[in-house]
């Protein structure tokens, strides 16, 4: 059985999970409108078309906001704290919630260039998350 606190995937989500599985991240187009986007749904956010693709994301991107969780009773964040969780704009356009890693919480900033990473979650049974660490 997953980890409580991992994500569930469903039909809508599924190619994104898998994607990150292979160590590729993803965003979804809309061929309707042009437009890019995250978090993954059926129907375009902009103009409610159908007609959508999932493409590869190059994985790099900027810190648009952060927030430092300085206490979380709940395993296995608990262990984990101070930690940071960000809203990073990738360099397609869309933005994606994530764990901010491999850096201390006083060094992130606003406009920090990073780069995807792939990380077990939960174990064996778990999933594998993109999180977001500086560039090098």
């Amino acid at each position: 059985m997953a980890a409580w606190y991992l994500p569930i995937p469903d039909s809508e989500s599924e190619p994104f999970w898998n994607a990150a599985a292979e160590g590729r991240l993803v965003y979804q187009h809309c061929r309707s409108c042009g437009n890019d986007y995250h978090y993954p749904r059926a129907r375009c956010p902009h103009c409610w078309s159908d007609q959508v693709e999932w493409r590869d994301a190059s994985g790099r991107g900027t810190v648009y906001t952060y927030s430092v969780v300085r206490q979380n009773p709940m395993p296995p964040f608990r262990e984990r704290v101070p930690y940071a969780v960000g809203i990073v704009e990738l360099e397609e356009g869309p933005r994606m919630m994530s764990a901010l890693v491999e850096a201390r919480p006083e060094d992130i900033r606003i406009g920090l260039p990073v780069e995807v990473v792939f990380e077990r979650e939960g174990g064996d049974d778990g999933m594998v998350v993109p999180r977001f660490r500086p560039a090098r």
